[in-house]
Parts: structure tokens; sequence; C-alpha cells
């Protein structure tokens, strides 16, 4: 069976149109219920969301899909997609949901889950769910239907736990530091957990009002951090995205450090305490050049597909623990069970605050390859796969890189459109080989 709801990273489109409206989210929370009453007798399920006007029709109508499947609900409120995945874990709950649609603008919204251990579901339940989804309902009676309520302090909850990631001899004292929180789920969250580990703490994106979520700030529009820690004197910015999965990181100077390179700066600073780093998990889109100076290093590296789940499951294969994308989904599997846009700021942190170096004087070793990255609309129905052109210009590129250099073509997992990556050690030949790529996929 294939998937007709589920995407990379759960369910997700534009508010209004099919799936994202209230009749079919109702629908789907039946249907998980269902799936859930199958091994448990009564389940209870954790539902968060982030700061999108649309979160609280969305809430109320999965809540009552849950509710006529016989499924307790525990309402979180706004709250991070890793906060969620946490409280999921220590609450004991049956599944965690989440209400969100990330990085994307307000006009979007999406689901998804995590199961009782606080990690990504994986494709089995989703096929199971849409199974569930093709079947009539049945509505339980009046004495099984269940029951909602609000969990208290969810929020300062997570707070305490990002904070007990960070070393206790450690401290954040003297530091002043921008949090950007995209206007998403961390806005109350974020900047107190960097002042009630010591920082100064200037706010940017932090005031929702429902429609101004991602809009022009955050992981997705860093260049608002940049001007504010310039503005402000600041020694860092941490930016996250709409419901704080994701991170991008600022030094003092403005320069912005993206998810390869953190994820990097986080096995060696492993490595220079002593502790045992076998294994890296990239992505597709990881830079060659993260690859190459790990593998220096007597790090072994591996590449998942694209989306952090692809990477969890990597990660549970080989047994390591470090792992994320570049656009900024990092996972410490001793520190989280899924990824966490604040939890991994925090371990970054803790590595220049612990050496006393600055995140560029870290990562003086490694430098990037530049990567051409071109978004390329298709066309209703068009098939990139079965075109002879684009074959035989992958081809040919491909021969002219040789060694030094990549190519990825992907289609993306949210939006129609085909995603062209070239990488290579020369700037210009990367950028002139994936405009000659998306030309070929625009003749098609």
């Amino acid at each position: 069976m294939t998937r007709q709801y589920f995407g990379t990273d759960g369910i997700r489109g534009t508010v209004g149109q099919a799936p994202i409206t209230p009749d079919f989210v109702l629908r789907l929370g039946h249907a998980m219920g269902r799936v859930l009453k199958q091994t448990q007798a009564r389940p209870t399920v954790l539902i968060g969301k982030d700061t999108r006007i649309s979160g609280y029709m969305l809430e109320s109508a999965l809540e009552s899909g849950f509710n006529s499947a016989g499924v307790d609900v525990v309402l979180l409120g706004p709250l991070p997609t890793p906060g969620v995945a946490y409280l999921t874990r220590t609450q004991r709950a049956s599944l965690g949901v989440v209400i969100s649609a990330s990085h994307n603008p307000f006009a979007d919204n999406g689901i998804k889950f995590f199961s009782a251990q606080g990690s990504k579901l994986d494709d089995a339940w989703e096929l199971a769910v849409e199974e569930a989804l093709s079947q009539p309902p049945h509505w339980v009676d009046s004495r099984q239907v269940g029951k909602a309520k609000r969990l208290d302090d969810a929020a300062g909850r997570y707070i305490e736990f990002c904070k007990s990631t960070f070393s206790v001899d450690l401290t954040l004292k003297g530091l002043k530091i921008v949090v950007d929180a995209a206007h998403g789920a961390a806005y109350h969250i974020a900047p107190k957990v960097f002042h009630e580990l010591g920082a100064e703490i200037v706010c940017i994106g932090c005031a929702p009002d429902g429609l101004n979520i991602n809009d022009g700030v955050g992981a997705t529009h860093p260049q608002a951090l940049i001007e504010a820690v310039k503005a402000h004197g600041a020694d860092y910015g941490v930016a996250l995205d709409g419901d704080a999965d994701r991170l991008q990181l600022v030094d003092a100077q403005g320069r912005l450090f993206n998810g390869d390179e953190l994820l990097y700066l986080m096995a060696c600073e492993r490595l220079s305490r002593g502790e045992a780093v076998p294994g890296v998990v990239g992505t597709l889109m990881t830079n060659l050049a993260i690859e190459v100076a790990l593998k220096a290093r007597g790090v072994d590296f591996v590449r998942a597909k694209v989306g952090d789940r692809y990477v969890l499951e990597e990660l549970e294969k080989k047994g390591w623990l470090l792992g994320g994308e570049s656009s900024g989904h990092l996972l410490a599997l001793d520190k989280h069970s899924t990824g966490d846009g604040l939890i991994s700021a925090l371990q970054v942190l803790q590595a220049c605050v612990r050496s006393g170096k600055t995140m560029a004087d870290l990562l003086a070793e490694v430098q990037l390859f530049p990567q051409t990255l071109i978004n390329v609309r298709l066309k209703p129905g068009q098939d990139w796969t079965s075109s002879l052109l684009l074959q035989s210009e992958t081809q040919a590129v491909r021969d002219e890189l040789g060694e030094t250099g990549r190519i990825l073509i992907r289609p993306s997992g949210t939006e129609p459109v085909l995603r062209v990556m070239v990488e290579a050690r020369d700037s210009a030949q990367a950028r002139h080989a994936a405009q000659r790529l998306v030309a070929a996929v625009e003749q098609g």
C-alpha cells in the first residue's frame, strides 16, 4: 500500500484545502485512535501545537476524533515539537501529536507524531493509519468516549529538561545571546532556557499573533538574527524555526553556521573530552567537506535519506548517537530521542564555553565545499525520472566532477518541486552545472 496522505514528516498542507481541513483531521484522529486501540485498551494521547491561528481549530478536531474512538487526550498548548516528544515519553503516553507546519508560512499547517518512546513513528505505523482512514468510522458509545484535560506547566517541565542537558559545571554568564523563536512554539520557552543558564538575552521573533510565524524571522530567515547580533553587540545568535526542532547559529561577527558545521562541532567536542564517537549520520545533502573532515579524525560517516526520521533510523541501526541535516535538524540521542533546536544550541554553546574558543575557532580546519541548490517547480503530471535529456546531462556533469563533487536530484516531500543540488570545490563550476541540470528538467 502506498501512502496517500503522509509525507516525509507527517501530513502537511494549506489550511482549508485537503487534507488540512477540520473534517479530515477529525477522521485522522479517529483513525489513529482505532490503530492505538488494537494494542491498548485505553490509550492516552498528548497534543501540542505551534502558534498558528489554525492550530485551535485543528486541535479541537483532533481531540474530537480521538475521543470518538475511546482515546483520552491531554492538551499541552503551544510547545516545541521536541517538547511534545519529551513529555510523551515522561508522561508514559501512548502517542504524541504535534500540530505544526514547522518552517512553512502561517497559511499552512500539519500533523506529526511521536511514539511512546518519544521518537518519530515508522512507515508501518503510517500505513496502518492510512488503512484505517479508508475504513468506515466506528464511533464508541457514551460510556467509552475519551476524556480531555490540560497538562499544567507543560512549558516549565520542558524548560527544566532542556537546562538539564547543559553541563552542571558550566554557565552562560557573561554572554549576550540574541534568541529568535520565529514567533513560533518556543517564543515563551527559548528565552527562559538561556536566561536561566545565566545569559543576557535579547529577543526577536518572540511575539506571535497567530499570523506571523516564520515571517521574516527564524531559522529559515537568518538575516534578521545576523542584523540583531551585530546591532546589540551580542556574542551569539540562536534562531529556531516555527516548531523549534531546527537550529541556526550566528557568532559575534555575524557569521552563520549551518547544521553540517554544528554537527561536526558537536562530534569534535565529544572527541576532545575523550568520548568515543564511532560514527555520525548525515543525509544526501550533507556537505562533502564534513564527511572528509570526520573521516580524517577516525569517525565513520554514512548518509541517510533526507528527513530527520531517516537519520534517526540509521542511528538506531548503527547504535550511534550523533546525526543531523544541513538545515539544522540535529540529533544527540544521549540527550533527547528526537531532533531539538534548543538542546543542540546548548551542546554547541557548551563546547564554546568549555574550550574558551569561538565557533569559528573550533571549525577552522573545515572548509565547506560550495553547493548550489535550485528548486524547480514541476508541471502537473511531469515525470522527471523518464527525461532522457536529464539523464544524459546528469551523466555528463557527473563525469566532469569526478571525485571532487556530487550531484543530488530529489523531489521535495512537502511541495511540488524538484531539488537540484550540485557540490564542487569551485563555486562557479557548481553553479553552472546546477543550471544545466535545471534547464534539462524544464525542457523536460
